[in-house]
């Protein structure tokens, strides 16, 4: 699996319809194809993740709150306000010194829409969903990320009724850090597994 991201699988009937119609509608200048592109991205990348990053951060400074999420992601989850289709039944798995989790759909491209937003085109792609459970380290190299021989990496397979979440370590040098100030450094691999937090910079 290239990680350029754009290794995707043909696209399916409905890609091919809804291209067809972005086409249409970019020809008769109803949309702007950036604006598109733009709003997507917004939802993608920023708006969907931040979601579970408050999650994440709320969970890295609040012992409580992160025994509660542990226990039971979803009700946990529900207190910050996400929740609903995509999202009912959440489990928060957590990294730790050793071991590192990462999670998958290898079914179809099951995701939490609530905390993570829209899934990435490399998670609902045939060499991702099919590779990762065999060989998860080699996977994990081709994102960039290396773990050492002595972790164990636990892949946890998402499902209709099911839905996975990362914890991923809190960043060194953070102490006293706010939560507003932890959640830039969720990243949205991070809760999938396949990223690390970004590292603080000086505040």
């Amino acid at each position: 699996m290239a990680h350029d991201h754009n290794h995707t699988a043909p696209p399916n009937e409905i890609e091919l319809r809804v291209k067809a119609l972005e086409s249409l509608l970019t020809e008769k200048g109803l949309i702007d194809p950036d604006a598109m592109n733009e709003l997507i991205d917004t939802y993608e990348h920023r708006v969907g993740p931040r979601n579970g990053a408050k999650v994440v951060a709320k969970a890295w400074t609040d012992p409580a709150y992160k025994a509660r999420l542990l226990a039971d992601g979803t009700q946990a989850i529900a207190e910050l306000g996400y929740s609903g289709v995509q999202g009912e039944d959440m489990v928060v798995v957590e990294n730790t010194p050793d071991v590192h989790n990462v999670t998958v759909c290898t079914l179809c491209s099951c995701y939490p829409w609530p905390t993570l937003g829209l899934p990435p085109s490399w998670y609902k792609a045939a060499p991702y969903r099919s590779r990762v459970v065999i060989d998860p380290r080699g996977v994990l190299e081709e994102f960039g990320l290396t773990i050492a021989e002595s972790k164990e990496i636990r892949v946890w397979d998402s499902s209709a009724e099911l839905r996975y979440l990362v914890l991923p370590e809190r960043p060194e040098g953070t102490d006293g850090w706010s939560e507003e100030q932890l959640v830039d450094l969720v990243t949205r691999d991070s809760m999938i597994g396949t990223g690390l937090p970004l590292q603080p910079t000086a505040k």
